[in-house]
């Protein structure tokens, strides 16, 4: 069984969040103070309203805690065990090397990275410290990322796409957890080619895959993965009804990177167990 909330340790786990004023990073915060967290350190984007101000002004805690900005990103993580961050891939690629430096464990899921970026963030973080990757802290869609592994019993005939929606304010499309669920289908179906949208004559051809996105609203995460031959159709739908869902994933990411010591790139696979 995995238990999410507790941890046998007598002293809490000290975290510094980057982003701590976004909507994952609030999350975040939040979700800790119910849990064995102490949150140290608290960080925003350079030119933020929040910047200087505390977490309790934003009804956070612990509330005296000061929201610093980027620049001050050193003094935020003294304190720190690990590093815990959703923010965007060019603060990522400033702030990684300060934490490894440092020597703090890292638990990342901002998602957005080119490969080149991403091969960046990886080489920075292997050999120095441990961390935890991944493009998706859902508890949920970590199950459902195994469970696509049974697809491959499926013959030739059937046809997979993935459908993402998210709320209007994200950035990237497709979503990081719907490239990666492409991977997983790309590597068992052997799919060449990836298309993102249809317009006019566009008739699926062998070899492609498709990645529709939606941004609507605030819906926090919904992935569908519908699989369809000629006279039958599943469809995996995975809804998050919050972003407390993938809080707690990352949180539960953050107790297990805490008992481990080898510096190598975890996935929530690992952490799973």
């Amino acid at each position: 069984m995995i238990d999410i909330g507790e941890t046998s340790a007598t002293t809490p786990i000290r975290i510094c969040v980057l982003g701590a004023d976004g909507r994952m990073g609030s999350t975040i915060i939040k979700e800790a103070a119910t849990k064995h967290f102490e949150v140290v350190g608290a960080v925003t984007i350079p030119g933020s309203e929040n910047s200087g101000k505390t977490l309790g002004s934003l009804g956070l805690s612990p509330a005296e805690l000061r929201i610093v900005p980027q620049q001050e990103l050193s003094q935020a993580l003294k304190d720190a065990e690990i590093y815990v961050s959703f923010t965007t891939p060019s603060a990522e690629l400033e702030n990684i090397p300060v934490a490894v430096q440092m020597g703090k464990k890292v638990v990342m899921g901002t998602t957005g990275f080119t490969q080149e970026q991403m091969r960046t963030i990886t080489q920075t973080l292997t050999g120095k410290v441990p961390a935890v990757v991944s493009p998706n802290f859902s508890i949920g869609v970590n199950i459902l990322f195994n469970m696509l592994e049974t697809c491959r019993l499926f013959p030739e005939g059937y046809d997979f796409s993935v459908v993402e929606a998210h709320h209007s304010g994200k950035a990237d499309a497709p979503s990081g957890t719907a490239k990666k669920i492409g991977d997983i289908l790309s590597s068992i179906r052997g799919y060449s080619e990836r298309v993102y949208g249809r317009e006019g004559l566009s008739k699926r051809l062998q070899g492609q895959l498709e990645l529709l996105s939606v941004r609507a609203g605030g819906i926090p995460g919904v992935h569908d993965v519908i699989i369809a031959g000629q006279h039958e159709m599943i469809r995996i739908e995975h809804i998050a009804f919050s972003r407390s869902g993938l809080a707690q994933g990352a949180l539960h990411a953050a107790e297990w990177l805490h008992k481990q010591s080898k510096p190598l790139v975890y996935s929530m696979q690992d952490v799973l167990g």
